[in-house]
């Protein structure tokens, strides 16, 4: 089915409105979800509804959660972002850390009791356009274990960081740390596709294509050692940080068993004013006129955003599995 993308939000913000979400919370993860979708991160968009909604039916997320923030120092806010969706307190990140970095040059957000952090490139792009640079982490239930190891200690904790850039879309690069995010891994068990071999292990650490294999096992850090070196970093960064849970302390966020998520979150954001002047979008842009100046090279970010500018013109297709799902709730 084909919707456009006011319409998109409006229906699944309904949805989450009919299950008990209040309806600030609920536009926020319709915006996200669909904006998600629109990028063409179908992992992060719908095919996260029907365990979004049975965690929220089940009490394993708060749909009644309002979102505290505190400036506990100068350049530092703490957000409770209460088990509820992670998205309202992205959402007050976004209002209220670029002033803070304005007035301190650089300022810090950690983000406690949060849930699924979605695509955080569409988080750190919205600090880039109001002129700062943006960087985050965001940890994830245990999916990848310590290199030479067999059990998950670790998530695929993704990294986003966005720069803004003189007369173009910002600098926008996203990353998991395993070698795919792992809701392409529920996408393809969900439509009950085979994964390619390379994603993931199974729970006797060994090479799998199974989909249910690979969610049940672990998978496979992106540059090896470094890649679970990175993760572990990631941990510190956005659990140890925020005081929250280590991967391999967190319930799953694919069910709607156990207790609440309490994952963490945490944005850096940095005025470049500060240390560079006015120069620095400008001097950017020549930099990335260097890289796009070789025929096979590209940007970044470039493919999501020239996918949601299409979006916002043509419209979504949600293929008509998802939305079975969706309906048979």
């Amino acid at each position: 089915m084909k919707f456009s993308i006011s319409d998109a939000e409006d229906f699944v913000s309904g949805i989450f409105e009919q299950n008990g979400v209040i309806s600030t919370s609920a536009r926020s993860t319709a915006k996200a979800l669909v904006a998600a979708e629109a990028a063409g991160q179908g992992g992060h968009g719908f095919r996260r509804i029907p365990a979004y909604v049975k965690q929220t039916r089940a009490g394993k997320v708060n749909g009644k959660a309002t979102v505290t923030t505190k400036r506990v120092k100068a350049g530092v806010l703490a957000i409770d972002a209460a088990h509820g969706y992670a998205y309202p307190a992205l959402d007050a990140a976004v209002a209220d850390l670029p002033t803070m970095a304005r007035e301190q040059g650089i300022a810090l957000a950690a983000i406690s009791r949060s849930h699924h952090a979605g695509v955080m490139a569409l988080t750190v792009e919205r600090f880039a356009e109001q002129g700062l640079v943006a960087l985050m982490v965001a940890n994830a239930p245990a999916a990848i274990a310590p290199w030479g190891g067999t059990k998950p200690l670790f998530g695929t904790n993704p990294i986003a960081f966005a720069a803004p850039v003189a007369g173009q879309d910002p600098l926008v690069i996203d990353l998991a740390l395993s070698k795919v995010a792992r809701g392409k891994v529920m996408a393809a068990r969900q439509k009950g596709d085979k994964i390619p071999e390379g994603w993931a292990l199974d729970v006797d650490g060994k090479p799998t294509t199974d989909a249910d294999a690979a969610m049940a096992g672990t998978m496979i850090p992106a540059g090896d050692a470094k890649g679970a070196a990175l993760a572990f970093m990631v941990e510190i960064m956005a659990a140890g940080l925020t005081g929250g849970d280590f991967a391999f302390e967190s319930p799953s966020l694919f069910d709607e068993k156990s207790r609440s998520v309490a994952l963490g979150h945490t944005i850096i954001a940095i005025d470049p004013s500060v240390t560079a002047g006015d120069m620095f979008a400008s001097r950017l842009a020549m930099f990335a006129g260097e890289i796009e100046a070789q025929p096979e090279a590209r940007l970044p970010g470039r493919r999501s955003q020239g996918n949601r500018k299409r979006a916002y013109d043509e419209g979504i297709v949600i293929e008509s599995d998802i939305l079975e799902e969706i309906a048979a709730l």
